[in-house]
């Protein structure tokens, strides 16, 4: 003992009972810590009966979108980005926060990895369950480009979306608005706490600056990548003009984020992987075999124009309408594998996540990237017709196929336009041949209407449901038995 220093306290002295009762606590939430952990782990476990078995071994866990085949790779995605549940889970109490067990200390320990932090992140904690960084309002320079080039009308169309943690998706906006007009760029944007959403259309120099600009946001650092923008030729002239605004969901389903998560979804399948499957799934429903449906998530009007050989494709006008859809026809997709598929993966993720919170399916699979990123590698593949998109070209094509007919003469036709009825606005297939015969409207309702009206001097119109609407069911019911014998069939 060093002279004047003080004796260390006895085993039962106050101070050595106090020094005891703490390290007994902190291995105690330790061990708490440890356990909430391994269970996090063991939740995110895909079983084997479920793996894809079109896809050799497929997923092992899966979380946040993510799927690992190591037990090295989803405890650093678990240390590093779900701290904070992981704490929840331990029962973390403020005391023990305050005693020096922040989220950053408790993913160290709680890991059996040691995990440093990325660079640039000082607190070592991003994605998806992280505090969300700061929102950079900085605007690319464009001091080095022409004007012509960054407004040349040869350009192309992004498809994307990110779903992150936003806390203020108003700046977000505001960014994003000022971002888009500084890069000459038209098209919808939409914001919410729960990502972003978004298709621009502008000049090959203003969307690689676009693209170079979201890759570099704090907010979206490690979770957006370049492939998760879908690219088709186009330009700024394909979108009347630039909206952007703040929702409360990125996709409109009309479920509440916080009830159906994005983080609860089916699992990703990359092209390669789909094609196996659907080519599996269409051998097998050829011979009555088949315990899996091929479900396009999308509109009517969508799938009528192209859609996958052998799916199912509801009736239905609205994405907000697939919630209900599902729950008239809970018995369809009962003890079955679903493939689903929509045009760049967004509605994929909700949808799959609603279909999933029934727990009567098998497995839920998707397919990543959509339609958009399959037609990419497999243009001649299994999906036949053209893409509709939600801009002023409506479609995008990949083969030659022609799926759909005029509505009035029955000739193979695919070229959307509105109904030229004011009341209605609605898409119609009318072929040039109808079309010069003034045959432009949806249904033989809104035709008489747009007589009405053009004969008209006031031209007031209001906007009505027209003989189409009415005739459709909001929410169709499928018949189980006829759908399994006609999957495969086209």
């Amino acid at each position: 003992m060093v002279p004047g220093e003080a004796p260390p306290p006895g085993p039962g002295s106050p101070r050595g009972s106090a020094a005891a009762e703490a390290i007994a606590a902190r291995k105690q939430r330790a061990f708490a810590r440890r356990k909430a952990f391994s269970l996090f782990v063991k939740a995110k476990e895909v079983p084997a009966a479920a793996r894809c078995p079109a896809g050799g071994e497929g997923v092992r866990w899966r979380c946040c979108r993510l799927t690992f085949e190591e037990l090295s790779g989803i405890h650093r995605h678990v240390a590093l980005q779900h701290a904070g549940d992981i704490g929840q889970q331990a029962g973390l109490t403020e005391a023990g926060q305050q005693a020096g067990l922040t989220a950053k200390q408790a993913a160290a320990e709680v890991s059996p990895l040691s995990v440093p932090a990325p660079a640039g992140n000082a607190d070592g904690l991003n994605g998806h369950s992280r505090g969300s960084p700061e929102i950079s309002c900085t605007l690319p320079d464009t001091s080095h480009v022409s004007y012509d080039d960054l407004t040349s009308k040869v350009g192309e169309v992004l498809l994307y979306y990110c779903y992150c943690e936003v806390k203020d998706p108003e700046k977000l906006c505001a960014w994003q608005k000022a971002l888009c007009q500084h890069l000459h760029l038209t098209g919808k944007v939409r914001v919410a706490s729960e990502g972003i959403n978004g298709t621009v259309g502008g000049s090959k120099v203003a969307t690689n600056l676009y693209i170079e600009v979201m890759l570099s946001q704090p907010l979206f650092k490690d979770i957006l990548c370049q492939e998760d923008f879908k690219s088709s030729a186009g330009g700024a002239h394909c979108f009347p003009d630039l909206r952007v605004g703040v929702f409360k969901e990125i996709v409109p389903m009309g479920i509440d984020p916080k009830i159906v998560s994005y983080k609860e979804t089916g699992i990703h399948l990359s092209p390669q992987e789909f094609h196996r499957e659907v080519e599996q799934y269409l051998s097998q429903a050829s011979q009555g075999q088949s315990d899996t449906i091929l479900l396009d998530c999308r509109n009517f009007y969508e799938s009528k124009i192209g859609h996958f050989q052998g799916c199912l494709a509801p009736d239905i006008r609205k994405f907000s309408y697939f919630p209900s859809y599902v729950d008239e026809n809970l018995e369809l997709f009962k003890d079955k594998r679903v493939l689903m598929y929509c045009t760049g993966g967004i509605r994929c993720e909700r949808g799959s996540a609603y279909l999933r919170s029934k727990a009567v399916c098998r497995e839920v699979y998707q397919l990543k990237g959509g339609i958009h990123k399959y037609l990419e590698e497999f243009p001649d593949g299994f999906y036949r017709g053209k893409l509709f998109v939600f801009d002023d070209r409506y479609a995008i094509c990949s083969n030659e196929d022609i799926i759909s007919a005029c509505r009035y003469c029955g000739t193979l036709w695919d070229q959307y336009k509105l109904c030229s009825s004011q009341h209605c606005r609605q898409l119609v297939l009318t072929c040039p041949s109808c079309h010069n015969k003034g045959l432009t409207a949806c249904c033989s309702v809104c035709q008489e209407k747009e007589l009405k009206v053009t004969s008209r001097a006031s031209g007031q119109t209001l906007k009505e449901e027209c003989e189409c609407t009415r005739r459709r069911p909001r929410v169709p019911i499928e018949h189980v038995s006829q759908k399994t014998l006609d999957a495969g069939k086209d």
